[in-house]
Parts: C-alpha cells; structure tokens; sequence
C-alpha cells in the first residue's frame, strides 16, 4: 500500500479512536452555562480532529526521518503527540485544568496506539 494511503487510513483510526476518548473526556467541565449542548460537543469534536491534523502527519512523515530505534521513535513521536494535544485542549478550554488536558491527551493516545498495534 502506498504510504500516503496507508497514513489516510492510520489517520482516519486514529481520529476515530481519539473521538471516541477525547470527546467524552472533555466533557461538560468547561461548557458555558449559555453554550447549547450541542455546540460545546461540536467544539470539542473540532478541537480532537484539530490536534490530530497538528500531530499525526508528523508522527508519519517528519519523525521517521530521525531514522531513531523504534522504541526511541514511539517515545519521541507519542511524547510529541501527547503535549501538543495537550496544548491545544488547553488553549481550546480554558476552564479545564492542565492535568485534565494532559490525562485526556494521554488516554486518547494510548486509546489510539493500542488500536494501530491490534490491527498492525
């Protein structure tokens, strides 16, 4: 499979089993008491998919010309991973806490990563 085929199709699970971690996880903490619920759950859909365009292509085409041992690689690519989509959780909801931010970052990631070593 071609590589850029082969990143659409990690990319589309990717944002598929963060969604369904990040999304829920995000929750109603930082809703506005004026928001409907609706357009904070939009917002938060639009905030995963955000850090995924942000991150992955990264992880699949700049990181892997580090040429580093592969579990080198994941530490440096997931580590990448997990504080940018931090970051941007943060600056998206600025009522939720850091560590709310960092936690639902990592389990979105370790949701993901667990799915791409299932299927792989």
């Amino acid at each position: 499979m071609p590589l850029f085929r082969a990143w659409l199709v990690a990319f589309a699970l990717t944002v598929a089993s963060e969604l369904a971690v990040a999304v829920p996880l995000l929750g109603a903490i930082d809703a506005h008491p004026l928001e409907p619920r609706e357009a904070n759950r939009a917002r938060r859909v639009a905030a995963v998919c955000l850090a995924q365009l942000a991150t992955h292509p990264s992880v699949w085409f700049i990181w892997p010309l580090l040429n580093l041992p592969r579990p080198l690689f994941l530490l440096v690519a997931e580590s990448f991973a997990l504080l940018v989509e931090a970051l941007i959780y943060r600056f998206s909801f600025e009522r939720l806490s850091w560590s709310r931010c960092f936690a639902t970052s990592a389990l979105a990631n370790a949701a993901s990563v667990l799915v791409g070593l299932y299927l792989h």
